[in-house]
C-alpha cells in the first residue's frame, strides 16, 4: 500500500499501471468521508470533482479514467471508443493513456492484463455480474489467449459478512455444481458466500490461472474501506488500470 492507495501485488508487466484507493485522501464529509469517486450518491458534485482530481494527481493517472455507469450486468466496453458515461460493468483498452476504471463499495473489482502489456481491462463482479458472466465477457473481450492473462482481485465484502438466501447459491450451484464449497452456513439458516472463491472459480475455469489479490473485506474494515452493506449511505472507492507508453 502508498498512501491512501493499494497498489496491487502481482506479476504485471513494468508499463502497466493499477491501483485501488480506499476512503482516504479526500475532502467529502460524513457518510461519504472521504475519497468518495461516485457521482451516482448524494455527495456534492463539487466534492467529487475534487477528489477526481486528487485520484489522478496523486497516482500520476495520464488522464481521467473512463467512469462507467455500473448496472450489474456483463456488458463490456471499450473504453478507447466510448462516448461519455456509458452503461457497462466492464471496460478494456489496448491504448497507452487511457485508464479503465470500476467503483465498488462491497462488490469485488477485478483488474486484468496480458502478459506481453498490450491490453488491460477493469470490471465490477458483484455476485449478478459473476453469475451473468461478466468476467467471462471481459476475457473475451480482450481477445488474449487466457493463459496469457493475469488477474488482480480487489477489496470486497467477504466471506464472513456476505449473507445470501438460497437463490443466490442456486443460481451458482446451477452454473458451476462444483461452486458449493463457496457457501457455508450461516447461524440465521441462510448462507455465508465467498465472491472471491466464485470468482477464482470463474477464471480458472476460462483459463485464467495466475489469479491474485483477494482477502481485503470491505465490511470487516470501516477504517479503510467503505461498504453499502454495512453502512448504507456511503461512497464509492476506484480500481482502474492503465497501460503507460
Amino acid at each position: 500500500m502508498s498512501g491512501h492507495w493499494i497498489v496491487p501485488d502481482w506479476p504485471a508487466p513494468a508499463n502497466v499501471r493499477a491501483v485501488s484507493t480506499t476512503r482516504h485522501g479526500g475532502v467529502s464529509p460524513p457518510p461519504y468521508d472521504s475519497l468518495n469517486l461516485a457521482d451516482s450518491v448524494a455527495d456534492a458534485p463539487e466534492h467529487v470533482a475534487e477528489n477526481r482530481r486528487r485520484l489522478q494527481q496523486g497516482t500520476t493517472m495520464p488522464g481521467p479514467p473512463v467512469w462507467l455507469r455500473q448496472v450489474h450486468g456483463r456488458r463490456v466496453v471499450t473504453a478507447h471508443a466510448a462516448d461519455g458515461l456509458v452503461e457497462a460493468d466492464a471496460a478494456w483498452t489496448d491504448r497507452p493513456g487511457l485508464p479503465c476504471a470500476v467503483l465498488t463499495a462491497d462488490c469485488l473489482p477485478v483488474l486484468f492484463c496480458d502478459r506481453a502489456g498490450t491490453r488491460v481491462a477493469a470490471a465490477h463482479a458483484g455476485w449478478r455480474g459473476l453469475a451473468g458472466g461478466v468476467l467471462e465477457a471481459t476475457v473475451d473481450a480482450l481477445q488474449v489467449e487466457p493463459s496469457e492473462l493475469l488477474a488482480w482481485l480487489g477489496p470486497a465484502i467477504g466471506p464472513d459478512a456476505f449473507e445470501v438466501g438460497d437463490e443466490v447459491r442456486d443460481r451458482f450451484l446451477t452454473l458451476d455444481p462444483g461452486a458449493t464449497a463457496a457457501f457455508r452456513p450461516s447461524p440465521q439458516g441462510r448462507w455465508l458466500a465467498d465472491l472471491y472463491r466464485l470468482a477464482r472459480r470463474r477464471l480458472n475455469g476460462l483459463g485464467v490461472k495466475d489469479v491474485r489479490g483477494g482477502g481485503l473485506c470491505t465490511h470487516a474494515d470501516p477504517e479503510r474501506f467503505y461498504s453499502y452493506r454495512r453502512d448504507g449511505e456511503t461512497g464509492r472507492m476506484a480500481t482502474a488500470i492503465w497501460l503507460v507508453d
